[in-house]
């Protein structure tokens, strides 16, 4: 039987000043219908590019086809009319990319994103597409999907814009959905949603998946077919049965056993907590009419209390939009708030921005995006160093000392201070942004999500790296996440928020050993088994 998508001996590079970098060497699979095939590796090993490439969604140049060629139902991709490619894109074939944010147009609102595709391939009538639009966000589990298709992707969730774009390329019922990483912002009882709906959808209408992650605990409940890669290079590909039981290749093997591990940092419990937050709320409003009263408010945070040490790390859990980044960013006061905000036994809400400026050095927060949270148009160095800029800290040499020292301490190569982001890895961009809030010698840091669109070994990684951090310079951590493996790995403490609320807040060990509320045992199970 002839395969729905046919890769033989693909290789790929990219041009830059006059040198080809192979980046994809000669690989070959096929991908037949109603199959659903799981393309893992680790960041950089070519994956995402080999996908993209089917569809011609990346440059050329700077990408270079160096030989081999990629069929859609017999017919050659590489041959194809920049018209035709045009109508297989989002029709027969649709992609989920990896970061929602960057993905989404920021100036229009979400009705309009998702309805742009359905007109382009279906014609139907503006009221038609924006039926099938809620339609679509209702089946991807988006909570009041009347209201968020009125919203922008900036204020949505990382979650929510993630589960928007997954409704954008099912909206067509494509004949390949390519997911690229589309569960890895998602917290885990969404995740376990979206493999089902792709499940669900895929023996509905009988659409292959060619499903590209670093996690093969989500390839062994959905694939049925694995092919592994590893710097350009498949070095594994079988059913998923055959891989799992019986892995031949030492790449193999290493992804299976990768999981995040380790204990927390040791520290010693004070009277005095660095961080106290009594009753703290923020809430937004809904206007409606055309005086846009307020009619109602979303409880993002909704009197929430909690302490931490110093030295101690307390995981924040949940869903995506159960307020659990708001909470961070109300902390900060990157988002208006009432309640009590006491730093070092000094309440820093009452504190006008001036008061406040000399604090941002010791509490800095690391965010869930590192591509998004970097400037495309500054260096490592003008990254790192623009915290000391700001504070005005030391002269030009002793700037770029504590930079060369913080990426040193991020285990990042200082010479590398004056390339730009996208020259890194994401791996890497997460150091950077550790760095940078590094460099100011803080005291508590919050971290947003900041493992989430990291693969598993590099995870890992980045664990060791904060808790190794975290005892030399005594640093507090509240550590924001839906990865309930990486939490045990690092937090002393939990607190699990539900709907804007704190619904159990307790140690990690006895937490994970014996949830007492219904919510948090059902993250642990779907999260452990």
């Amino acid at each position: 039987m002839q395969p729905l998508l046919s890769i033989k001996d693909l290789t790929l590079g990219f041009k830059q000043n006059g040198t080809v970098n192979q980046v994809v060497n000669r690989i070959s699979f096929d991908l037949h219908k109603g199959q659903i095939l799981g393309l893992v590796g680790e960041s950089g090993s070519g994956k995402s590019v080999t996908a993209l490439s089917i569809i011609r969604l990346l440059n050329s140049p700077p990408l270079t086809y160096l030989g081999g060629d990629i069929q859609w139902n017999g017919e050659s991709l590489f041959s194809a009319t920049e018209k035709r490619m045009q109508q297989i894109r989002g029709h027969e074939i649709s992609v989920i990319f990896q970061e929602p944010l960057t993905s989404l147009n920021p100036l229009h609102k979400i009705h309009r994103q998702i309805s742009e595709t359905i007109e382009r391939h279906q014609g139907l009538s503006q009221q038609k597409c924006i039926d099938l639009a809620l339609y679509w966000l209702k089946r991807v589990g988006i909570r009041d999907p009347e209201r968020k298709l009125n919203t922008y992707p900036h204020q949505l969730s990382g979650g929510e814009r993630q589960r928007v774009m997954i409704a954008m390329a099912l909206v067509n019922k494509p004949k390949l959905l390519i997911a690229d990483e589309p569960t890895t912002a998602l917290d885990v009882t969404i995740q376990a949603q979206i493999l089902d709906l792709i499940k669900e959808l895929q023996a509905e209408i009988g659409m292959s998946v060619l499903f590209i992650t670093h996690d093969l605990h989500i390839v062994r409940k959905l694939a049925n077919q694995v092919v592994v890669m590893e710097k350009g290079d498949l070095v594994e590909q079988g059913s998923t049965k055959a891989v799992f039981e019986n892995p031949q290749h030492p790449y193999t093997q290493k992804l299976i056993a990768s999981e995040p591990h380790g204990n927390p940092a040791e520290f010693t419990p004070t009277e005095e907590p660095i961080l106290q937050v009594n009753n703290l709320r923020c809430w937004f409003p809904i206007k409606k009419g055309l005086f846009q009263r307020t009619v109602d408010h979303v409880k993002a945070v909704d009197d929430i209390s909690l302490a931490i040490m110093p030295g101690e790390s307390v995981g924040v859990v949940g869903e995506s939009g159960s307020g659990k980044s708001t909470l961070g960013k109300s902390i900060l006061s990157l988002e208006k708030s009432t309640g009590e905000i006491w730093y070092k036994g000094l309440r820093i809400d009452l504190l006008d921005q001036k008061a406040t400026k000399p604090l941002r050095k010791e509490i800095q927060i690391i965010f869930q995006d590192p591509y998004g949270s970097l400037s495309p148009r500054m260096t490592i160095a003008e990254i790192i160093g623009e915290g000391m800029d700001i504070h005005d800290i030391g002269t030009a040499a002793e700037r770029e000392e504590k930079i060369v020292n913080a990426m040193m301490e991020v285990e990042l190569n200082p010479d590398w201070r004056t390339r730009y982001p996208n020259e890194f890895s994401g791996g890497q961009r997460q150091r950077i942004a550790i760095a940078r809030a590094l460099v100011l010698k803080p005291k508590l840091l919050i971290l947003d999500e900041p493992t989430s669109s990291l693969d598993r070994t590099i995870q890992q990684q980045v664990i060791e790296l904060l808790l190794r951090l975290q005892q030399s310079h005594n640093l507090s951590y509240l550590f924001i996440s839906h990865d309930l493996r990486v939490v045990k790995a690092l937090c002393h403490r939990m607190v699990v928020m539900q709907a804007g609320k704190v619904v159990e807040d307790g140690n990690c060990e006895d937490l994970y050993q014996k949830p007492t509320h219904p919510y948090t045992e059902q993250l642990l199970k779907t999260a452990f088994y």
